[in-house]
């Protein structure tokens, strides 16, 4: 979810350069252990994240990154294990190495693969926690390439299945970076109504979500958080809710059998904790209809949108990706405001490590 519902607290009006985010996050992961190729990445990733404006998955992961290091739950050095491999498509074990670094790498990967074949596609267990799954998009679609990162967690289970009260799923996001002649589209959502981090944030909180998107044990929608915290739990509701969660409980399926299926891990095997399950594909419009007719066809599609009326009282219609193309280039340009619980999570962290904190703009 790319956009703050109405019950969350505002930005904090203090900004800081991302650079300085960047330099932050990474001194803290360097200093917790973590290698410095794969902590820079994973600070680039997290700050990449809150520049689109997904503020539960950017820097707000990060105190929960520093736990996991400390525990000896993420790894802090090392490298993937080819599984299995063709001319397109490899299976890696992510020896739970930071989920960033590795998805990093499989898109990398994948984009080389498709220079040659036309597609390319890395599927990777046993990753840790990948973060903003737009993060990574962009770096696909500034090349003219599509990329597809699909994830899921086999060792949580929060959403349940369309008709049932037991919680069998993460929210299990999909993403999707489409290039165009101008800003990419970039989607990013869940097979669920809303994300665990979202309602975790509000429950502390003590606040509510816009709408009913999950449901108490006994099946009822409701806007309420704590009914996922308080026994007997409740589950977030799949996309559609009670009268369509047909549709988000089929794409959970698909993500699953896209990231836990073809990886041969899942959901049929003992939990390891916190973690990832990835699929990342690119594919090279080149091999196709052609890049130069892609784009046309794309750029069409964005114009018709665009153009189309909006519904009476309504803002015009825009494309998925918009709103975090706008927020990317305004907080690059004029420093990143952060939620405001962020910086307090990182405190005792960087006062543990002797880092400073990060310098405001």
């Amino acid at each position: 979810m790319s956009e703050a519902p109405m019950s969350e607290a505002p930005l904090s009006e203090t900004r800081y350069p991302a650079h300085a985010l960047v330099g932050f996050a990474h001194a803290l992961l360097m200093r917790a252990g973590m290698r410095a190729d794969i902590a820079r990445d994973v600070a680039d990733v997290l700050v990449t994240g809150d520049l689109l404006g997904h503020t539960t998955h950017g820097l707000a992961l990060l105190a929960g990154y520093l736990g996991e290091i400390e525990k000896g739950t993420m790894s802090k050095a090392g490298a993937p294990t080819i599984v299995n491999e063709r001319p397109a498509g490899e299976t890696w074990d992510g020896h739970r190495l930071p989920g960033p670094w590795l998805t990093l790498r499989a898109l990398d990967t994948a984009m080389g693969m498709a220079t040659t074949q036309g597609t390319g596609s890395v599927v990777i267990r046993r990753s840790h926690h990948i973060g903003c799954l737009a993060a990574y998009l962009k770096r696909a679609t500034d090349a003219g390439r599509m990329a597809l990162v699909f994830c899921s967690d086999p060792s949580t289970r929060s959403v349940a299945p369309f008709g049932g009260v037991s919680p069998v799923f993460t929210p299990n996001p999909l993403a999707a970076g489409i290039p165009t002649s101008g800003d990419p589209i970039l989607l990013d959502v869940s097979a669920s109504y809303t994300t665990n981090g979202l309602t975790g944030r509000l429950y502390d909180a003590g606040k509510k979500l816009p709408h009913p998107w999950i449901q108490d044990a006994q099946g009822n929608a409701t806007d309420d958080p704590a009914v996922l915290f308080n026994e007997p739990k409740g589950t977030l509701l799949p996309l559609g809710g009670l009268d369509a969660g047909h549709k988000g409980f089929a794409l959970a399926l698909l993500v699953e059998a896209l990231t836990a299926g073809l990886t041969g891990f899942g959901r049929a095997d003992p939990s390891e904790g916190w973690g990832a399950t990835v699929f990342v594909q690119v594919l090279d419009p080149a091999a196709f209809g052609g890049r130069d007719a892609f784009v046309r066809q794309m750029d069409a599609l964005v114009d018709t949108c665009h153009d189309a009326t909006p519904r009476p009282g309504g803002a015009p219609v825009r494309l998925p990706g918009e709103n975090g193309m706008k927020r990317f280039r305004e907080q690059t340009a004029n420093g990143v405001a952060l939620h405001p619980l962020i910086l307090p999570s990182l405190a005792p962290w960087a006062e543990k490590l002797g880092i400073a904190a990060p310098a405001e703009r």
